[in-house]
C-alpha cells in the first residue's frame, strides 16, 4: 500500500509531484498544509500534526480526520510517517519536503535514513528531483545526462560508483558537497557501499 504525504513546505508545481498528488488513494496532510488542499478543493484521507497552524474552523471542517499530536519532540513529517507505520503503510512519497526555510528542507532529507530504518520505502519528490536513502548497494534506474548526487551520514562508509561520469572508487564522502554534480552515463548506475546507509538524488 502507498501512501502520499503532504507536507507544509513549497506546495508542488511541477507535474510529476502533482500527478502524484491527484493520484493518490491515501492521502496525509500534515498541519498546515491543510491551506494547500483546501485552496484547491482537495480533501486528505488523514489531516495530523500538533494543529498549532491551523484555524478553528478548518479544524471543525476535518474534525472526522484529525488525529492530534501535541509532542514537541517530533516534528509533522515524523508524525505522519509514523501514522502510516502504524497503519501497515510500506512505502511512501513526501510532498511538499523542501523550499520555504532551508533548516526544515535539511532537517527532513536527513529524516529518510529514520524512515527507512523503518522498514519504509520511501522517497521525497520535489520540483526538481527525487531524493531516496538508500540502506544497501543498490542498481538504479536512470538516463544518460541525469543530475545525480551521493549523500552519505556516515563518515565512515565507503563508497563506490559504476556508471556515473566521475567515478567515486572506494571513497568516503565525509562532507555533503563531495558526492554532488555526478551524472549518469546511461540507463542504470550502482552505488556500492559499506557500512551505509546513503542518499541519492536523481533529477527528472
Amino acid at each position: 500500500m502507498r501512501a502520499v504525504i503532504l507536507a507544509n513546505g513549497k506546495f508542488p508545481e511541477h507535474p510529476h509531484p502533482l500527478g502524484i498528488l491527484s493520484r493518490a488513494t491515501t492521502l496525509i496532510c500534515c498541519d498546515g498544509a491543510i491551506e494547500h488542499l483546501e485552496a484547491r478543493s482537495i480533501t486528505p484521507n488523514v489531516l495530523i500534526g500538533d494543529l498549532d497552524s491551523i484555524s478553528d474552523h478548518l479544524k471543525s471542517k476535518y474534525s472526522q480526520i484529525l488525529h492530534h499530536d501535541p509532542d514537541q519532540y517530533s516534528n509533522d513529517l515524523t508524525k505522519a510517517v509514523k501514522w502510516c507505520e502504524l497503519h501497515g503503510i510500506k512505502e511512501i512519497a513526501i510532498l511538499g519536503a523542501t523550499g520555504k526555510r532551508e533548516d526544515h528542507t535539511i532537517g527532513n532529507i536527513g529524516l529518510l535514513i529514520n524512515y527507512a530504518r523503518l522498514g519504509i520505502e520511501v522517497e521525497i519528490v520535489s520540483d526538481t528531483g527525487i531524493l531516496k536513502p538508500l540502506m544497501k548497494s543498490t542498481k538504479i534506474e536512470s538516463y544518460k545526462g541525469q543530475q545525480v548526487s551521493v549523500f552519505s551520514t556516515n563518515n565512515n562508509t565507503i563508497v563506490y560508483t559504476k556508471n556515473l561520469k566521475y567515478p567515486i572508487v572506494n571513497q568516503t564522502i565525509p562532507e555533503w558537497w563531495m558526492g554532488t554534480l555526478n551524472e549518469s552515463l546511461g540507463d542504470w548506475f550502482e552505488l556500492v557501499f559499506a557500512p551505509g546507509p546513503v542518499i541519492v538524488y536523481q533529477n527528472y
